[in-house]
């Protein structure tokens, strides 16, 4: 349902977003996202939330930061339909699993693993995370476009961070490894802590959500011997984002 009033966390109300937002979860890229819109004009700051709206060929299209994990990313979903929005890209960073994925690389989500809880309060467990075909098809054509090196596949979704990356400290550490090697051998891409709330989240809502990655590092490949420099550089899967939004847009009008 669509309200005039500012939805609690947000801060937005009706107008103050367009149909089409890039969801990333640091408020800091915001800004870097909404200079590739045209006349970006900031909306809201509220907590981990910082909108920005401008177009893009003409549509109103926005950015809306999320914090940390499934909780905050679904409340920005959830308010951000609320009030007009139906078509969703998530940008952000992740882990390389999979051997073949090296840091700055780009990494498109088709499916998110439910291995965090937010996705738990939209759907069984046995119902899978899925990207929307049309997002994910407009991401895979614009990091085709744009020549950047990417991979499309599953990725892992957990809720804690440290779970991942100190596992053996952890009480139920044996359960954690045992679960990381699973996603290893079923060739599970790359590891973040957003998409599979979000993709449920979206479906439960009957809204379009895609997800595209930049690979900061692949700790497998590092323990394997390669040699693995970090990259914090967003700025791939920021272009694929935008590239994406505008063909989505495109293919939008001709159907009209």
């Amino acid at each position: 349902m669509k309200t005039e009033e500012k939805q609690y966390h947000i801060q937005c109300a009706e107008g103050d977003v367009g149909g089409y937002v890039i969801l990333p979860g640091d408020p800091g890229r915001c800004r870097a996202i909404a200079d590739h819109f045209e006349d970006p004009k900031l909306v809201a700051q509220n907590r981990e939330f910082t909108t920005y709206t401008g177009t893009l060929l003409g549509e109103k299209v926005s950015v809306t930061s999320t914090g940390i994990g499934g909780p905050s990313a679904s409340i920005a979903i959830e308010e951000l339909v609320a009030v007009g929005a139906h078509t969703f890209v998530r940008v952000g960073t992740c882990g390389g699993i999979d051997l073949r994925v090296k840091s700055g690389d780009c990494v498109i989500a088709m499916s998110a693993v439910r291995h965090e809880g937010t996705s738990r309060e939209y759907a069984p467990v046995e119902y899978p995370a899925t990207s929307d075909y049309q997002v994910l098809n407009a991401l895979v054509e614009s990091a085709e476009a744009l020549g950047f090196p990417w991979h499309a596949g599953v990725v892992q979704c957990k809720d804690s961070f440290y779970g991942q990356h100190d596992p053996g400290r952890m009480p139920v550490g044996d359960m954690l490894l045992s679960k990381w090697e699973a996603w290893k051998r079923l060739h599970v891409l790359a590891s973040e802590m957003e998409s599979a709330a979000l993709f449920t989240a979206a479906a439960a809502l009957e809204v379009r959500c895609g997800a595209v990655f930049n690979v900061i590092w692949n700790q497998e490949r590092k323990a394997a011997g390669f040699e693995e420099p970090d990259d914090h550089s967003t700025d791939k899967g920021i272009r694929i984002a935008v590239e994406a939004l505008k063909r989505l847009i495109e293919k939008e009008r001709k159907k009209a």
